[in-house]
């Protein structure tokens, strides 16, 4: 079982801190960020929302980010597995009403967080299911429709042309980008809903997350100093 390393302050006016994400987790986040960034302003380039790069280097940069992000996911999904973080986004229906409250209304009202995170529970009750909507329905909605667009050219010798039109693909593409977009939005507005509104910005930049009153008892019994 891995514990939590946490870091003591030597005064008594900076909080103590814990180290929740780890070098590859964070190299993972901020490029996969960059990366859906990319493919959101592209994509809606070659949608013809407006235009920056011209159609052509619109269409040859989304791909290009696309496929490195399906690198990236390759490689992630090894990461999770062997390592175990995989078990961070089983959904869980353990306070998911405290959390939609605090969400809703508590936060507003200078209420604590009910959920405090540790290095074995990195993500609220609402977090995993937000998580496993993505990997369920907006992924497989993104990148069935992409990998059909790309690969048009093979749909007559595989008999895909006789029950599938590039306009349905590419208005089932175009939804999943809107529902990613939003996605994104509400991941950024998030970010800003910690002790500060940059704290969880930071933490994922440093991988140390700041413990602020009673979050200190959720803890694990401090370790070595974190690895990876």
């Amino acid at each position: 079982m891995e514990h939590a390393t946490i870091a003591q302050p030597a005064g008594d006016t900076a909080p103590a801190r814990i180290y929740i994400y780890k070098r590859y987790e964070r190299f993972w986040h901020w490029s996969q960020a960059l990366l859906i960034i990319t493919m959101l302003i592209s994509g809606f380039e070659v949608h013809g929302s407006y235009a920056l790069l011209g159609f052509e280097p619109a269409v040859r940069l989304h791909t290009l980010a696309a496929w490195l992000l399906l690198i990236l996911w390759a490689f992630t999904i090894f990461w999770q597995f062997t390592t175990g973080e995989w078990r961070q986004y089983l959904p869980t229906h353990k306070r998911v009403m405290a959390m939609a409250t605090y969400y809703s209304w508590g936060m507003f009202r200078g209420e604590p967080n009910p959920f405090h995170k540790t290095v074995q529970k990195k993500h609220n009750p609402l977090q995993r299911l937000a998580y496993l909507g993505l990997l369920a329905m907006i992924s497989p909605l993104i990148w069935g429709s992409g990998l059909l667009y790309l690969f048009r050219a093979f749909w007559p010798s595989l008999g895909i042309d006789q029950w599938l039109t590039l306009a349905w693909v590419a208005w089932a593409h175009t939804a999943g980008a809107f529902l990613m977009l939003s996605f994104f939005i509400v991941h950024v507005y998030l970010t800003t809903t910690g002790h500060t509104p940059t704290a969880h910005i930071k933490s994922m930049v440093t991988g140390w997350e700041e413990l602020h009153d009673d979050d200190t008892h959720s803890a694990d019994t401090p370790s070595a100093t974190p690895q990876g």
